[in-house]
């Protein structure tokens, strides 16, 4: 096929798609020729078509652009960029290398890709990726609507795409098992359960065959673009299939009133440190796309994967502002949590900055206005920033909610005060923002460390699989195996374990800020003992679906309780979501206790204690007991404002009677309750 081209235009990157043709247009500062290369199939080893642009014709400032007749949705593409070889400067131009368009929305991998030629010297054109032209506005949206819950009536549920349905007991048809599709299969359970938002693992275009040991790149936290869905999730192989079934997911989560909210890598990329492959950043401007250091040869690595991208650069600023744009006005998202975020704080020298200019453009954006925006606000530099990352509309992922909420449940000494600390959306984090209490995301576990039930179950990791010698993964899990390590047949250990999960999940939901839960807690998912599974993409690390009735009794606890949460938000608390934390504190008439009222005990050897409120905005009073001791506790109760106190959760109970609803009929409490050792009581006036 013969092309006609033009000049182009740089005023915007990427592909823009016209009535008669494309522009293409790329970003390479220092480039002194670049090539456009066109492939008809995946699997081509040559390109069909070479398009060289003039700095004459095709340049303007730092951009080059190309407009070419003819071209269609679905047209494969790559560059080839030549450069100044300037080691000493950080240049990295390799004008054998195909690269990945920045700003490419598909990718496209053939079966004879290959990742080590593209870190290798010479030309890897026979097997590189390939970048794909695609029309983001071909679609029906048929009216679909963003549900914008509030964090106040928000229960998040953290998800690997295709870890929730690839198990054979998921039930999913066996061509859409670990896709996009396979996903909206199982929305009845996730209505079923009662969250109101799904947390995606990343989602972007990554390479499954990174790791080192040759296993696989499970957990998909390095990303190869920052537009393009991923290939490997979804069910339709089309070249153009991922966009459109990515899209029915969100589409289906809405019209079953769930958010979606995606894991976001803004903090590196899949090209990795000095050695690692020529992909797509490294070949357009390797200076200004990551932050080297002072000898300019090597990278900063403020992310543990090798390289750290230079969010604070102009250029990549921008970047991740389109990118962010696109996945809500083409792919209608929700959200993002992004990983690492304290990485978007540093300057291009990798120090912390008082006002870093990327996070305040993206708590600004209008755009991203009506945005859930998440942080994990550290990096792996040593940077810790929960409760002051900088802008106001972020939320945190509170890792010392996670930390002390572990320690106390499992019974350490002088956790009380922080302990209570978290229960009423920790203010001594968060009480200086002028924000609601759910700025503080709650979580004990995710993705990255143990499971719910491997918390209980394990006192050391078990990562022996992952081919590191069980060097990888924390060591800090302030996890308890209750008396033996792993699966037990003891009764006694089983039966003590499934009381410390449900503690760690009512605590979880029930304090103020805005639960998380993972993936598979809600029936007892199992690892093994492993607390990094991000290599593990086998049956072991998969939702298997058997659980669901295996531990039916922990599922309906699980849900009971996301349904209090859910509902309890339903009530009249909007107005508490204009009030900052403290003056919702103080409007809850909050008191604490002991085994004796008014009389809490904070010292160092305490294990209990008991929280008396009027939740603002509530129509109840609720008296809530945790007993992490082991001997039994009797708590003097205080005199109800009004009517009596009536029993909601007692999680040493068998299920049935381990929770009710609040409408249900309960046994009336009187004067005193006797709390069983380990256990939480929540009781409702």
């Amino acid at each position: 096929m013969l092309f006609r081209t033009e000049a182009g235009w740089s005023e915007k990157l990427g592909v823009t798609l016209t009535s008669n043709g494309a522009n293409f247009c790329v970003y390479a500062r220092l480039a002194y020729e670049v090539e456009l290369l066109f492939f008809d199939h995946e699997e081509d080893t040559e390109a069909s078509h070479v398009f060289r642009l003039s700095s004459e014709d095709n340049r303007t400032a730092y951009y080059w652009h190309i407009f070419i007749e003819g071209v269609k949705p679905g047209q494969l593409y790559g560059f080839r960029v030549h450069g100044p070889y300037r080691p000493y400067e950080g240049t990295a131009f390799d004008k054998e290398k195909i690269l990945l368009d920045p700003y490419g929305i598909l990718v496209a991998k053939g079966a004879n890709y290959d990742r080590h030629l593209a870190a290798k010297p010479g030309c890897n054109e026979a097997h590189c990726l390939k970048s794909v032209v695609a029309d983001i506005k071909d679609y029906d949206w048929e009216g679909d609507q963003h549900p914008r819950h509030s964090f106040s009536k928000t229960v998040i549920y953290e998800m690997h795409v295709a870890g929730f349905t690839r198990h054979p007991s998921s039930g999913v048809s066996e061509d859409k098992k670990g896709t996009y599709a396979g996903l909206i299969e199982k929305i009845p359970y996730l209505k079923e359960l009662g969250v109101t938002a799904v947390e995606l693992l990343p989602v972007y275009q990554f390479d499954e065959n990174e790791h080192h040991a040759g296993l696989s790149n499970y957990w998909g936290y390095s990303p190869i673009s920052f537009f393009a869905p991923h290939r490997g999730y979804s069910s339709d192989q089309s070249l153009l299939g991922p966009l459109n079934e990515f899209r029915d997911m969100v589409k289906a989560m809405h019209k079953a009133d769930i958010e979606v909210i995606l894991d976001v890598v803004y903090n590196h990329t899949a090209e990795g440190g000095v050695g690692g492959p020529t992909l797509c950043f490294r070949g357009f401007d390797n200076e200004n796309y990551y932050i080297l250091s002072n000898n300019k040869q090597d990278y900063m690595n403020f992310s543990g994967c090798g390289n750290t991208f230079n969010g604070t650069h102009s250029v990549c600023r921008r970047l991740i502002i389109d990118s962010l744009h696109f996945w809500v006005e083409e792919m209608h998202v929700d959200g993002f949590r992004f990983d690492l975020a304290s990485i978007l704080s540093r300057d291009e020298e990798g120090m912390p900055m008082v006002s870093p200019p990327t996070l305040y453009s993206i708590d600004t954006d209008p755009a991203l206005s009506s945005t859930k925006l998440i942080a994990e606000a550290w990096d792996a530099g040593g940077l810790y920033q929960v409760g002051n990352l900088a802008g106001q509309r972020w939320r945190e992922w509170n890792g010392q909610f996670r930390d002390d909420v572990r320690r106390f449940i499992r019974g350490d000494e002088g956790m009380v005060n922080k302990f209570a600390n978290r229960l009423i959306g920790s203010p001594d984090i968060y009480g200086h923002h002028l924000l609601e209490p759910e700025k503080t995301i709650n979580f004990v576990t995710c993705h990255d460390g143990f499971t719910l039930l491997d918390l209980v179950s394990y006192n050391e990791k078990q990562n022996w699989a992952n081919g590191e010698e069980n060097r990888d993964g924390s060591n800090d899990n302030y996890s308890w195996n209750h008396g033996e390590e792993g699966e037990t047949d003891n009764e006694e250990i089983n039966s003590l374990r499934l009381r410390q999960i449900k503690n760690l999940l009512t605590t979880t939901l029930l304090s103020l800020g805005t639960p998380m839960l993972q993936m598979g807690d809600e029936v007892g998912r199992t690892q093994k003992g492993n607390n990094n599974g991000y290599c593990q993409d086998n049956e072991d690390f998969w939702f298997d679906w058997g659980l669901l009735e295996t531990n039916k009794a922990l599922f309906e606890f699980s849900k009971a309780l996301i349904n209090l949460r859910v509902a309890q938000a339903r009530t009249d608390f909007t107005n508490a979501n204009r009030l900052p934390l403290n003056e919702v504190l103080h409007r809850s008439d909050i008191r604490w206790h002991g085994t004796r009222l008014n009389q809490p005990d904070w010292g160092p050897a305490s294990r209990s204690i008991a929280i008396e409120t009027t939740p603002f905005g509530q129509d109840y009073g609720m008296y809530a007991i945790f007993n992490a001791y082991w001997e039994p506790l009797e708590f003097e109760l205080p005199i109800p404002k009004r009517g009596f106190w009536t029993r909601f959760i007692d999680t040493s109970l068998p299920s049935p009677h381990d929770i009710s609803s609040l409408s249900s009929s309960k046994r009336t409490v009187k004067e005193k309750y006797i709390a069983e050792p380990r256990s939480v009581v929540i009781l409702i006036s």
